[in-house]
């Protein structure tokens, strides 16, 4: 009695594996019904599913590699973390904080916190690049020379392929290190010589301009100069040694000149305006304050003041000035020593100079805008400029390299996001033209659908059928896919080259920085990328077979 229930078990467990081998054999023919490779609906329905996963897997890849080659170049040079003294932010990139006259202090300080690994000097600003008859506003970034780190940072950026004889050596001296696209703009050459004018400079110029179209202060502010003259001829009145003059008098002019010296006007006239100033300071009070006593020696500086302010010269001033102008905005003589690959993706910095004269562009004396520090890991920044902040106290500003960088990656993931949206349409279309596919091979096999259900095939078994066709193209179609995306990855620089020659090169290496597009494999997005399309085409499959297990077999096989 047990044999025969062991019989009857291993008998209809092999009915059950025989009814599914069934289904999975009957969809495989029907798959190449013709004893063909593969039908000619079943070969488009194929390669519908493997172009849109192969799209995906590549234009995935290169953005990801485009973003990770961009994060590469950028924390090479960019602080990883930058802090400036002072409690205003900087308003853009291009810092304008308070000068730090002694940050080697600062810098020694800030290695203390726990994943710092160096702390260097900072300095960026804009200058007027020159070159021949051509000019253009550019951004400079200060290199410390004494930093390996930055040093090795710049050199990895070197675009040594067009500009082999590039280097990093900046050294103290007048040399900078360009980017590609201001030495492709300018016809720029390791070698050549260019000229760097400071934007400081032309503020002070203009400022100077302006105060050479003023009267002199005497003109300007009638009314003070002759209450001055007045205090001097008529209300410092002589009493036994000394001279007296009431304090409201006093006072009244005092303040009218304390105005004046607030104004902008020119520097000589505002050193003598200070000096009038003091030796009006110079009066002692009285006990009551009602009158103030000056020595002859006072008075005697007050007239003196005064009457260095009666002879003063407006063209004579205002020469001294415009030769002062002209000493203040020589150039700098700069010589090209390197071009580094750069790309219209990132904002880099156009010119790399030596930390000495990004002082002396950026009009600091021996101070610096900030102090750079560079991370053991980079990724790291958040949770270490928390304790930099902390160490700090509130009197410093603190921002990341994700501060400095966030709209541009923000672009990047909004671009890969959509990017991922639009193209996912393609394999969702596909799985909508196996879905016709499909329905049409279900029409085609109503007949042998017929005979199946006549001799006794369940529904399941129907859908089941129809089923594993799709699960098999859409099986094949996202591993061709992946498979032939990741050659196309591996080959991208010969199919680079030959739609150059065609004259067609979407991927352009003023776009990338580099003459081969950057990708990353990304495993398991390829993966998710596979996985989605098979998932697509069984649910399109399962529609027309839930269709064709609904059919009644007698129409079925009266062909209606």
């Amino acid at each position: 009695m047990k044999n025969e229930v062991d019989s009857g078990a291993r008998m209809g467990l092999g009915l059950r594996i025989k009814k599914r081998s069934f289904s999975f054999m009957l969809a495989r023919r029907y798959l190449n019904p013709r004893r063909a490779v593969l039908s000619s609906f079943t070969l488009i329905s194929l390669i519908g599913v493997l172009l849109g996963v192969l799209v995906l897997v590549v234009v995935m890849a290169g953005f990801a590699g485009i973003e990770r080659d961009v994060k590469a170049k950028l924390l090479g040079f960019t602080p990883h973390i930058l802090v400036y003294t002072g409690m205003e932010a900087p308003a853009n990139s291009q810092e304008e904080g308070a000068e730090i006259p002694a940050w080697q202090l600062l810098a020694k300080d800030l290695l203390k916190v726990e994943g710092v690994k160096a702390a260097t000097a900072h300095i960026s600003d804009n200058v007027i690049l020159d070159v021949g008859s051509w000019q253009k506003p550019v951004s400079f970034r200060g290199v410390d020379t004494s930093d390996p780190n930055q040093v090795s940072g710049v050199a990895k950026m070197l675009d040594l392929d067009n500009f082999p004889e590039s280097n990093s050596d900046l050294g103290l001296d007048d040399r900078a290190v360009v980017s590609s696209l201001i030495a492709g703009q300018f016809g720029l050459r390791v070698g050549d010589t260019m000229r760097l004018y400071s934007t400081r400079n032309f503020d002070s110029v203009m400022d100077a301009y302006k105060v050479t179209e003023k009267p002199v202060v005497r003109a300007v502010h009638a009314e003070p100069w002759e209450m001055m003259t007045k205090v001097l001829q008529e209300d410092l009145k002589q009493v036994g040694d000394g001279f007296e003059i009431t304090s409201d008098k006093l006072i009244g002019v005092y303040d009218s000149w304390a105005q004046i010296h607030s104004e902008s006007f020119r520097e000589l006239e505002k050193v003598m305006v200070f000096d009038l100033l003091k030796a009006m300071e110079g009066g002692e009070p009285s006990e009551d304050k009602k009158i103030f006593r000056f020595s002859a020696e006072n008075k005697a500086k007050l007239i003196q003041a005064y009457e260095a302010l009666s002879k003063t010269d407006e063209s004579e001033m205002d020469g001294e000035i415009l030769k002062g102008i002209k000493n203040l905005v020589l150039p700098k003589e700069v010589q090209v020593i390197g071009v580094y690959a750069a790309s219209q993706m990132a904002v880099t910095p156009d010119i790399f100079v030596p930390l000495p004269l990004a002082q002396d562009l950026a009009g600091l004396t021996d101070g610096v805008q900030g102090v750079a520090l560079r991370l053991e890991d980079p990724y790291q920044a958040e949770p270490v400029a928390i304790k930099v902040r902390e160490y700090l106290g509130s009197a410093e500003y603190v921002k990341t390299w994700g501060d400095e960088y966030k709209p541009f990656f923000q672009l990047i993931s909004q671009q890969r996001v959509m990017m991922y949206f639009v193209l996912s349409f393609i394999v969702l279309i596909s799985a909508f033209s196996m879905m016709a596919v499909m329905f049409t091979v279900t029409i085609q096999k109503r007949r042998e659908i017929g005979v199946m259900k006549a001799l006794g095939a369940a529904p399941i078994q129907i859908v089941k059928v129809f089923l594993y066709q799709g699960m098999l193209l859409g099986f094949l179609g996202a591993v061709l896919g992946v498979g032939i995306g990741r050659l196309v990855i591996y080959f991208r620089g010969y199919i680079q080259e030959a739609m150059r020659v065609l004259g067609f090169d979407p991927f352009s290496e003023s776009l990338t920085g580099s003459g081969v597009i950057p990708v990353y494999n990304n495993p398991v997005e390829q993966l998710v990328i596979g996985l989605m399309a098979f998932v697509l085409c069984s649910l399109a499959a399962l529609v027309p077979a839930f269709f064709a297990a609904r059919s009644d077999a007698a129409k079925s096989l009266r062909n209606l």
